[in-house]
């Protein structure tokens, strides 16, 4: 097989993939393997002749434009796990297209699910003012999603394949909307996106990475609801997000 046809199988089958999970995944540099025509392969099976077909690349690619009002219609009408029989309304996510800051929480509660929109109970009145207070607004340059769209019954913390479900809707917001930094409010948030079973605790305090984009831990403000004196590192972790922001994002402007 030469490596042209090695490549544009390559290319197919990843489309292919991207059909599959919902959306159409972005190519990193390098990401391309580097293909080489097989050795000591017959001519006339390495060369195709007239009889022979090669295969052509798409022009075009097979999945809908990756856009967020996309990927909220998938969310939409999504049926992947056992949320999708217990849900009043997906709850795909609520905030600016080109944001600073991409916030990911848990899941939706009863207000969530009822009003289908992401952190609008008493969590949602304190996480809002808590990103007022370093600049950030879901109205101005701010989105906020959650590791899974439908409400857990009776709020409990998604299962694993609940969690899996819905991952790559929040890898497509994701790679849509492009932020500058992720904000993972919870462990629940952590765990699932940086693939890690270490929680809040251990991790808040410090920067990691999720495909080049800075994320930064803090607790879920319904947490901070339960236990006021937490509030307290949770200031130092949106000032150090603050910071960092001043360092990559030249439009920010804090308070």
């Amino acid at each position: 097989m030469t490596a042209t046809e090695k490549e544009t199988i390559y290319t197919l089958l990843k489309t292919a993939a991207s059909g599959i999970c919902g959306y159409t995944a972005p190519t990193f540099a390098g990401e391309m393997p580097v293909f080489a025509d097989d050795k000591d392969v017959p001519s006339a099976v390495a060369e195709p002749n007239a009889t022979q077909k090669t295969i052509a690349a798409p022009s075009a690619p097979l999945t809908p434009p990756n856009t967020i009002d996309a990927v909220a219609q998938k969310i939409a009408s999504c049926t992947r796990c056992a949320l999708a029989k217990t849900r009043t309304n997906v709850v795909p996510g609520e905030g600016v297209l080109h944001p600073l800051v991409v916030v990911v929480g848990e899941g939706p509660g009863y207000q969530e699910d009822m009003s289908g929109r992401p952190f609008v109970g008493p969590a949602g009145e304190l996480l809002d003012k808590m990103l007022a207070s370093i600049g950030l607004s879901r109205k101005t340059n701010t989105f906020i999603a959650n590791i899974v769209k439908c409400r857990p019954p009776n709020n409990r913390v998604p299962y694993p394949d609940e969690a899996a479900a819905c991952e790559s809707f929040l890898q497509a917001q994701i790679f849509s909307l492009k932020p500058k930094m992720i904000l993972c409010a919870g462990s629940t948030a952590a765990k699932n996106l940086l693939k890690t079973t270490d929680g809040v605790t251990r991790l808040r305090g410090n920067f990691y990475e999720w495909n080049g984009i800075p994320v930064a831990v803090t607790f879920h403000p319904s947490a901070l609801l339960r236990d006021t004196s937490q509030k307290r590192l949770a200031w130092e972790d949106l000032k150090m997000m603050r910071a960092r922001l001043q360092e990559i994002a030249p439009e920010y402007k804090p308070n």
